[in-house]
């Protein structure tokens, strides 16, 4: 097992080599790389990299975001999976924008308190926002983690990791000996820096060795898509939305039925039932996507 300061300093050397100029790096701006962080959770880079940009033309500021609408944020978000995301990044918008007039905390408690972040999406807007040390325990993070600490090691728990990433990330630029944190080897040695360079580095280990990430507990394999429920319900989603961009005021519940056998037995499939549509429907009303009125479903 390699020590710490000799794990940073190669570390740092395979960022620099393996450095990504990723457009979300070349900013500040913590809802933009807010935005980065939530697109990027179960979505290629390449898709992230024209998506991001395409969602700022539109929502340029948390302000923006917040007094979108629900229809215009689901279609914007069509074809980056789990709606959910899309739902919770407004109503997170809609919060810094009422109990911060409009400015990020930088506090990893007030973040996670936000609708959606979660302690890694709130250390990556710490650490790439703001240049502040924490446990930044994403993918790629626990892949270096993994393959240099816990060799062929299976089920590693988080809890076996944060005090590695505590070790490793530097204190902020100008501290030394900042709580838990490595005292910075330079001047570049930042927060900032170190994530993406484990970051970079830990992408580069997916490629070439077997998935050491899939040695975390932590792991879990994404449930098969096809003809799943939530297929169904993002097909159903993109329906209403479709519905309201054409100027209808909805549809009944048979049209919405129809339109998801379409899709499934096109897919050799069988057919869903009126009561497995009326389901999907009220979780998606229950859950702010949609709304019912008069037997009319469309989009909230």
């Amino acid at each position: 097992m390699p020590d710490i300061e000799t794990f940073r300093t190669l570390v740092r050397a395979e960022g620099t080599r393996l450095y990504r100029d990723l457009p979300w790096r070349r900013t500040r701006d913590p809802y933009e790389i807010w935005l980065s962080e939530v697109m990027l959770q179960q979505t290629q880079v390449a898709r992230v990299m024209t998506r991001w940009g395409e969602w700022l033309e539109r929502f340029p500021t948390v302000e923006a975001l917040a007094q979108a609408s629900v229809s215009d944020v689901l279609a914007a978000w069509q074809g980056m999976g789990y709606n959910r995301r899309a739902l919770a990044l407004k109503s997170a918008a809609e919060a810094v924008v009422s109990e911060y007039d409009g400015v990020f905390p930088r506090e990893t408690a007030q973040l996670k308190a936000l609708p959606g972040i979660g302690p890694a999406t709130a250390q990556g807007i710490r650490a790439f926002a703001f240049d502040l040390p924490g446990v930044y325990l994403e993918t790629n993070v626990r892949t270096v983690l993994l393959h240099h600490f816990f060799p062929d090691v299976p089920g590693v728990p988080d809890r076996e990791l944060t005090p590695l990433a505590e070790a490793s990330c530097p204190a902020r630029a100008g501290e030394t000996g900042e709580g838990p944190y490595a005292m910075p080897q330079d001047a570049d040695d930042t927060p900032r820096s170190w994530y993406y360079a484990m970051l970079d580095y830990g992408a580069y280990l997916k490629k070439t060795i077997p998935n050491p990430s899939r040695r975390s507990s932590s792991y879990t394999r994404q449930s098969r898509f096809e003809g799943s429920r939530r297929q169904k319900r993002a097909h159903i989603v993109r329906m209403l939305l479709d519905a309201q961009a054409s100027g209808c005021p909805g549809l009944v519940l048979e049209e919405v039925r129809a339109g998801v056998n379409d899709m499934e037995i096109g897919a050799g499939r069988d057919t869903v039932s009126s009561d497995e549509v009326a389901s999907i429907l009220a979780d998606l009303v229950r859950e702010g996507f949609a709304r019912a009125e008069g037997g009319v479903w469309s989009i909230a």
